[in-house]
C-alpha cells in the first residue's frame, strides 16, 4: 500500500502578528499530550487553506493539531488582551488556553489565523489548566459549521483531536480534546483595550495601523483612518448581529473580548438557538441578569463598540492638550456609536425582508416584520419553523385561519390583519406564490442546531465515545436550507418539558 500524501508538504506561514507586534503576545509552546487521535478533520476548510487533507488526516495531523509535534513554520504564541466581562473591566485576560500557530494565505488570497484551543496553560491562564473537554470542543465545531452554512460570518474549526488524557471539571473526569480554529484574525475589542490601557500612544498607533492594513486596507495612510476603522467595525457588527437575530442565535457571553474586529462570530461556549420565540430568552448559566439575552444583543454590541471608541480616541487627536481637538474627536466617535442603531436597523430590516419574501423597499416593511414577531412572541411559536412554513402557505395560501394553523399560530384579529398586509405586499393575492415560496425557502432554514439534538450528540461522544450522532447532525446542518427526507426529527422543536430549565455553560 503506497502513501498517498505529498512527500515533502510543508505549510507556508506568513506570521505578521508575531513579526510586527512583539509586545502583544507571549511566545509559548503547547503542552504535550500522551495519545493524540484525530477525531474530526474539516476537509472543505483544509482545501480552502490549500492544505492536503490526505496529510492532515494521518498521524501527522493528530500530532500537529494536538500540539504534540510542532507544525512546520508555526510560531506558537498566546495573545494578550483585556475586556469587559458582564460589564466589569478586567485589565488582562489573554488566551489562557489558546495558541496562535500562525497565519496562512488561503486559496482566495485571504489571510487566516490558525490557532489551537485547549492546548494547555499559557502565561494568561489565570489559574486554569488550559485544557478543553471533548464535549465543548465538538460543540464549537458543530455550531461554527452550522453558522457557516447559514451564511453568517464565523470562525471555523479545522480539526478536533482527542488527547488521550482526562480533564477534571465539576462533572468529574472528562475526555480531553484540542480544537484547531481558523479565523480572519483573533483581534478583539479587548485587544485594543489592553493596548490603550498601557498609555503608549505610539504602540497603540502601530497596532491600529496593523489592524487597518489587515482588515480595512483602503483606510491605510488616510488622515481619518482611526475614525474610519471604528465605523468599519461598527458596520460589520451591525450586519453580524442582525444575522444572528435572523436565525434566533444567542451568543451568551458578548464580553468585549468576544467581539472581533473582523466581524466574525467567535467563542461558542454558552451559545444556543431559540426554539419558541421570546426576546428575553437566556440560556447561559452565568448570565443571571439576562445582560446577553437574545433581545439585548444589539444594544450590547453598541456598548462594546463604545469601549472600542474609547480605546481609539487617543489616535484621533494630534495634540491631546488641545481641548478643541479632543472635543471634536469625542463628538466624531460619539456620532459613530449613536449611528450604530440605524446601521443595525437597516441590516435587520434587510434580513427580515428576505425572511418574509419582501422584494424591494416599502415604508410599511418594518412594521410588517415587527408585527409578525409580535405574533410569534404572543404564542411563543417556534421561531425557525414559523418562518419556514410561510413557504408552504405561499404555495397554497387558503383562508387566513387555515394559514395561521399551518405556520404554527392560532387565528386572531391581529393575525388576520397581518395576513392581509403580507399577502398584498408579497403579491400572493396576484399569483406570485411560487416565486415567493422559493425566496422564502432560500432565506429561512429548515434546520438549526436544536439544543436537544446538540446535547444528545455531545453526550454520545463524551459518555460512549460514539461520534455517530455528531456526524449525522453535522451532515444535516451543513445543508440547512434543503428539504432533507428522513431528517425531519432534526427540524422538529423539542417538547417544552424536554428543555425546561435548559442551561449552557462556558466549556472551551
Amino acid at each position: 500500500m503506497t502513501d498517498a500524501r505529498p512527500p515533502d508538504w510543508i505549510p507556508t506561514f506568513d506570521n505578521s502578528y508575531a513579526r510586527e507586534l512583539p509586545d502583544l503576545y507571549a511566545a509559548w509552546s503547547p503542552a504535550a499530550v500522551p495519545a493524540p487521535v484525530l477525531l474530526r478533520l474539516n476537509h472543505a476548510l483544509a482545501g480552502e487553506l490549500g492544505w492536503p487533507a490526505e496529510t492532515l488526516a494521518g498521524e501527522d495531523g493528530a500530532a500537529w493539531f494536538s500540539g504534540k509535534r510542532p507544525l512546520p513554520g508555526a510560531q506558537p504564541l498566546a495573545q494578550v488582551y483585556a475586556g469587559h466581562q458582564f460589564g466589569q473591566y478586567s485589565p488582562q485576560l489573554g488566551d489562557g488556553r489558546a495558541l496562535l500557530l500562525g497565519e496562512v494565505i488561503d486559496r482566495h488570497g485571504r489571510r487566516r489565523d490558525v490557532a489551537l484551543k485547549g492546548s494547555g496553560r499559557t502565561p494568561f491562564s489565570r489559574g486554569g489548566d488550559g485544557k478543553a473537554a471533548l464535549g465543548p470542543v465538538l460543540r464549537e465545531y458543530l455550531i461554527g459549521e452550522a453558522m457557516h452554512a447559514l451564511g453568517i460570518p464565523t470562525t471555523r474549526a479545522l480539526a478536533v483531536v482527542g488527547t488521550g488524557e482526562p480533564v477534571l471539571r465539576e462533572a468529574g473526569a472528562l475526555p480531553g480534546a484540542v480544537l484547531t480554529r481558523v479565523a480572519a484574525s483573533h483581534i478583539r475589542v479587548g485587544t485594543f483595550q489592553w493596548v490603550a490601557a498601557r498609555g503608549d500612544v505610539d504602540q497603540l498607533r502601530r497596532f491600529a495601523d496593523y489592524v487597518i492594513a489587515r482588515h480595512d486596507p483602503g483606510l491605510s495612510g488616510q488622515p481619518g483612518r482611526y475614525l474610519g476603522l471604528l465605523e468599519a467595525v461598527a458596520r460589520r457588527q451591525a450586519d453580524l448581529v442582525a444575522r444572528w437575530m435572523g436565525v434566533g442565535f444567542i451568543h451568551g457571553v458578548m464580553n468585549t473580548d468576544n467581539m472581533t474586529i473582523s466581524g466574525e462570530t467567535i467563542d461558542y461556549g454558552p451559545c444556543a438557538f431559540m426554539d419558541g420565540y421570546d426576546p428575553a430568552t437566556v440560556f447561559s448559566s452565568i448570565d443571571r441578569g439576562g445582560r446577553y439575552a437574545y433581545g439585548n444583543q444589539p444594544p450590547i454590541a453598541r456598548w462594546n463598540l463604545a469601549r472600542l471608541a474609547e480605546s481609539l480616541l487617543p489616535l484621533m487627536v494630534e495634540r491631546p492638550d488641545d481641548e478643541a481637538q479632543v472635543q471634536t474627536a469625542i463628538e466624531q466617535a460619539t456620532a459613530v456609536i449613536d449611528t450604530f442603531p440605524a446601521w443595525y436597523q437597516t441590516a435587520w430590516l434587510r434580513v427580515m425582508r428576505g425572511k418574509l419574501g419582501l422584494l424591494g423597499d416599502d415604508p410599511g416593511d418594518e412594521a410588517l416584520a415587527q408585527d409578525w414577531l409580535d405574533l410569534l412572541a404572543s404564542q411563543q411559536a417556534d421561531f425557525t419553523l414559523s418562518f419556514r412554513r410561510l413557504a408552504e402557505v405561499a404555495v397554497d395560501p387558503g383562508e387566513p385561519p387555515a394559514a395561521a394553523q399551518r405556520v404554527g399560530l392560532e387565528a386572531s384579529p391581529a393575525w388576520n390583519d397581518w395576513w392581509a398586509r403580507w399577502t398584498a405586499r408579497t403579491g400572493l393575492d396576484r399569483g406570485a406564490g411560487p416565486s415567493v415560496a422559493q425566496a422564502l425557502r432560500t432565506a429561512n432554514p429548515a434546520f438549526i442546531p436544536r439544543n436537544l439534538r446538540v446535547e444528545e450528540a455531545l453526550a454520545a461522544a463524551t459518555e460512549n465515545g460514539d461520534l455517530g450522532p455528531f456526524e449525522r447532525l453535522l451532515a444535516v446542518l451543513q445543508r440547512p436550507f434543503d428539504d432533507q427526507p428522513g431528517a425531519e426529527a432534526y427540524a422538529a422543536p423539542p417538547a417544552p418539558a424536554q428543555m425546561a430549565g435548559y442551561r449552557t455553560f462556558c466549556g472551551t
